[in-house]
Protein backbone atom coordinates (compact mmCIF):
# COMPACT_ATOMS: atom_id res chain seq x y z
CA UNK A 1 0.00 0.00 0.00
CA UNK A 2 1.66 3.36 -0.64
CA UNK A 3 2.64 5.47 1.90
CA UNK A 4 0.37 7.77 3.57
CA UNK A 5 -2.54 5.70 2.05
CA UNK A 6 -5.27 5.33 4.42
CA UNK A 7 -6.53 1.73 5.07
CA UNK A 8 -9.77 1.23 4.02
CA UNK A 9 -11.81 -1.73 3.17
CA UNK A 10 -12.17 -1.30 -0.28
CA UNK A 11 -8.34 -1.73 -0.45
CA UNK A 12 -8.47 -4.98 1.56
CA UNK A 13 -10.66 -6.57 -1.02
CA UNK A 14 -9.03 -5.67 -3.53
CA UNK A 15 -5.99 -7.01 -1.87
CA UNK A 16 -8.02 -9.90 -1.15
CA UNK A 17 -9.03 -10.60 -4.57
CA UNK A 18 -5.32 -10.23 -5.53
CA UNK A 19 -4.18 -12.94 -3.13
CA UNK A 20 -7.26 -15.15 -3.99
CA UNK A 21 -5.72 -15.00 -7.61
CA UNK A 22 -2.54 -15.92 -6.55
CA UNK A 23 -2.95 -18.67 -3.66
CA UNK A 24 -6.56 -19.61 -3.97
CA UNK A 25 -9.16 -20.06 -2.05
CA UNK A 26 -7.54 -22.96 0.61
CA UNK A 27 -4.08 -21.26 0.49
CA UNK A 28 -5.22 -17.59 0.70
CA UNK A 29 -4.52 -16.41 4.17
CA UNK A 30 -5.43 -12.85 6.08
CA UNK A 31 -1.91 -12.92 6.48
CA UNK A 32 -0.79 -13.01 2.82
CA UNK A 33 -3.16 -9.99 2.71
CA UNK A 34 -1.75 -7.98 5.27
CA UNK A 35 1.51 -8.52 3.66
CA UNK A 36 0.19 -7.54 0.05
CA UNK A 37 -1.19 -4.27 2.14
CA UNK A 38 2.66 -3.62 3.63
CA UNK A 39 -0.18 -3.82 7.37
CA UNK A 40 -0.32 -6.25 10.34
CA UNK A 41 -2.89 -8.84 10.02
CA UNK A 42 -4.71 -6.57 12.89
CA UNK A 43 -5.21 -3.83 10.78
CA UNK A 44 -7.00 -6.33 8.63
CA UNK A 45 -9.09 -7.29 11.69
CA UNK A 46 -10.47 -4.21 12.13
CA UNK A 47 -12.49 -4.36 9.16
CA UNK A 48 -13.32 -7.59 8.69
CA UNK A 49 -13.72 -9.74 12.24
CA UNK A 50 -12.59 -12.67 10.44
CA UNK A 51 -11.49 -14.97 7.34
CA UNK A 52 -14.78 -16.00 6.57
CA UNK A 53 -16.27 -12.61 6.58
CA UNK A 54 -13.17 -11.03 4.57
CA UNK A 55 -14.17 -14.01 1.76
CA UNK A 56 -17.28 -13.14 1.73
CA UNK A 57 -17.40 -9.76 1.55
CA UNK A 58 -14.78 -10.44 -1.69
CA UNK A 59 -17.42 -12.65 -3.15
CA UNK A 60 -20.26 -10.34 -2.42
CA UNK A 61 -18.37 -7.38 -4.46
CA UNK A 62 -17.43 -10.07 -7.08
CA UNK A 63 -21.00 -11.07 -7.51
CA UNK A 64 -22.18 -7.86 -7.57
CA UNK A 65 -20.28 -6.72 -10.83
CA UNK A 66 -21.97 -9.63 -12.60
CA UNK A 67 -25.40 -8.68 -10.68
CA UNK A 68 -25.46 -4.97 -12.57
CA UNK A 69 -24.50 -6.54 -15.93
CA UNK A 70 -27.42 -8.48 -15.43
CA UNK A 71 -29.42 -6.11 -14.21
CA UNK A 72 -29.16 -3.93 -17.20
CA UNK A 73 -30.83 -6.89 -19.62
CA UNK A 74 -33.79 -7.66 -17.07
CA UNK A 75 -35.06 -4.46 -16.97
CA UNK A 76 -34.15 -3.25 -20.81
CA UNK A 77 -37.54 -2.26 -21.84
CA UNK A 78 -36.35 -2.53 -25.55
CA UNK A 79 -36.66 -6.25 -25.65
CA UNK A 80 -40.62 -7.70 -25.37
CA UNK A 81 -40.39 -9.92 -22.05
CA UNK A 82 -39.94 -13.25 -23.67
CA UNK A 83 -36.85 -12.01 -25.55
CA UNK A 84 -35.74 -10.39 -22.71
CA UNK A 85 -36.22 -13.49 -20.35
CA UNK A 86 -34.00 -15.45 -23.15
CA UNK A 87 -30.74 -12.54 -23.14
CA UNK A 88 -31.23 -12.56 -19.38
CA UNK A 89 -30.44 -16.16 -19.02
CA UNK A 90 -27.95 -16.53 -21.51
CA UNK A 91 -26.17 -13.43 -20.12
CA UNK A 92 -26.46 -15.65 -16.69
CA UNK A 93 -24.51 -18.48 -18.55
CA UNK A 94 -22.20 -16.68 -20.60
CA UNK A 95 -21.13 -14.61 -17.75
CA UNK A 96 -20.89 -17.94 -15.37
CA UNK A 97 -18.43 -19.31 -18.16
CA UNK A 98 -16.66 -16.25 -18.56
CA UNK A 99 -15.89 -16.25 -14.66
CA UNK A 100 -14.67 -19.43 -14.75
CA UNK A 101 -12.22 -18.88 -17.76
CA UNK A 102 -11.37 -15.39 -16.89
CA UNK A 103 -11.34 -15.23 -13.13
CA UNK A 104 -10.78 -19.48 -11.68
CA UNK A 105 -9.77 -18.72 -8.19
CA UNK A 106 -12.41 -16.09 -7.33
CA UNK A 107 -14.73 -18.63 -9.14
CA UNK A 108 -13.72 -21.27 -6.73
CA UNK A 109 -14.41 -19.30 -4.07
CA UNK A 110 -17.36 -18.41 -4.97
CA UNK A 111 -18.21 -22.23 -5.22
CA UNK A 112 -17.29 -22.90 -1.77
CA UNK A 113 -19.82 -20.37 -0.24
CA UNK A 114 -21.97 -22.19 -2.12
CA UNK A 115 -21.64 -25.06 -0.56
CA UNK A 116 -21.75 -23.72 2.67
CA UNK A 117 -25.06 -21.97 2.34
CA UNK A 118 -23.57 -18.81 3.09
CA UNK A 119 -25.57 -15.66 3.55
CA UNK A 120 -23.62 -14.28 0.63
CA UNK A 121 -24.83 -17.11 -1.63
CA UNK A 122 -28.41 -16.52 -0.47
CA UNK A 123 -28.49 -13.02 -1.45
CA UNK A 124 -26.70 -13.80 -4.70
CA UNK A 125 -29.90 -16.70 -5.48
CA UNK A 126 -32.52 -14.25 -4.26
CA UNK A 127 -30.62 -11.18 -6.16
CA UNK A 128 -30.96 -12.99 -9.24
CA UNK A 129 -34.29 -14.54 -8.97
CA UNK A 130 -35.67 -11.38 -7.75
CA UNK A 131 -34.20 -10.20 -11.52
CA UNK A 132 -36.16 -13.07 -13.29
CA UNK A 133 -39.22 -11.82 -11.45
CA UNK A 134 -39.31 -8.50 -13.02
CA UNK A 135 -38.87 -10.08 -16.02
CA UNK A 136 -41.79 -12.71 -15.50
CA UNK A 137 -43.92 -9.82 -13.97
CA UNK A 138 -43.22 -7.58 -17.23
CA UNK A 139 -44.22 -10.75 -19.39
CA UNK A 140 -47.76 -11.20 -17.26
CA UNK A 141 -48.49 -6.88 -17.63
CA UNK A 142 -47.77 -7.11 -21.16
CA UNK A 143 -50.09 -10.17 -21.80
CA UNK A 144 -46.99 -12.46 -23.17
CA UNK A 145 -47.16 -14.79 -19.96
CA UNK A 146 -49.79 -16.05 -18.16
CA UNK A 147 -48.21 -17.61 -15.63
CA UNK A 148 -51.19 -17.48 -12.68
CA UNK A 149 -48.69 -17.50 -9.80
CA UNK A 150 -45.40 -15.25 -10.62
CA UNK A 151 -43.41 -16.60 -8.17
CA UNK A 152 -44.19 -20.12 -8.72
CA UNK A 153 -43.07 -19.10 -12.29
CA UNK A 154 -39.52 -17.69 -10.83
CA UNK A 155 -38.60 -20.82 -8.97
CA UNK A 156 -40.17 -23.31 -11.87
CA UNK A 157 -37.78 -21.34 -14.32
CA UNK A 158 -34.58 -20.90 -12.01
CA UNK A 159 -34.87 -24.14 -11.29
CA UNK A 160 -35.22 -25.97 -15.13
CA UNK A 161 -31.62 -23.71 -15.80
CA UNK A 162 -29.91 -24.68 -12.99
CA UNK A 163 -27.41 -26.96 -15.35
CA UNK A 164 -26.48 -23.52 -16.90
CA UNK A 165 -26.20 -21.62 -13.83
CA UNK A 166 -25.13 -23.69 -10.47
CA UNK A 167 -21.58 -23.85 -9.61
CA UNK A 168 -22.09 -27.70 -9.54
CA UNK A 169 -22.44 -27.66 -13.09
CA UNK A 170 -19.15 -25.88 -14.05
CA UNK A 171 -17.79 -28.94 -15.44
CA UNK A 172 -20.30 -29.25 -18.75
CA UNK A 173 -20.54 -25.81 -19.52
CA UNK A 174 -17.75 -26.17 -21.90
CA UNK A 175 -18.99 -29.42 -23.16
CA UNK A 176 -19.88 -29.06 -26.89
CA UNK A 177 -23.74 -27.76 -27.82
CA UNK A 178 -24.03 -26.33 -24.03
CA UNK A 179 -25.41 -23.04 -26.74
CA UNK A 180 -28.00 -25.05 -28.27
CA UNK A 181 -29.30 -27.03 -25.28
CA UNK A 182 -29.63 -23.28 -23.39
CA UNK A 183 -31.20 -21.92 -26.75
CA UNK A 184 -34.09 -25.61 -26.46
CA UNK A 185 -34.42 -24.78 -23.17
CA UNK A 186 -35.19 -20.98 -23.55
CA UNK A 187 -38.05 -21.73 -25.76
CA UNK A 188 -39.50 -24.30 -23.72
CA UNK A 189 -39.90 -22.16 -20.81
CA UNK A 190 -40.82 -19.20 -22.80
CA UNK A 191 -43.36 -20.96 -24.17
CA UNK A 192 -44.61 -23.03 -21.01
CA UNK A 193 -44.76 -19.40 -19.79
CA UNK A 194 -46.91 -18.12 -22.80
CA UNK A 195 -49.26 -21.28 -22.39
CA UNK A 196 -49.91 -21.86 -18.55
Amino acid sequence: MPAGSALDADAILAATEDVLRRYGPSKATVLDVARALGVSHASVYRHFPSKAALREAVTRRWLDRALDELAAVADDADLVPPERLRAWLTALFNGKRAKVAQDPELFATYRVLVTEHSAVAVGYVADLTGQLRRIIAAGIESGDFTAADPDAAVQAVFNATTRFHHPAHVGEWQAPGMDAELSALCTLVIDGLRNN
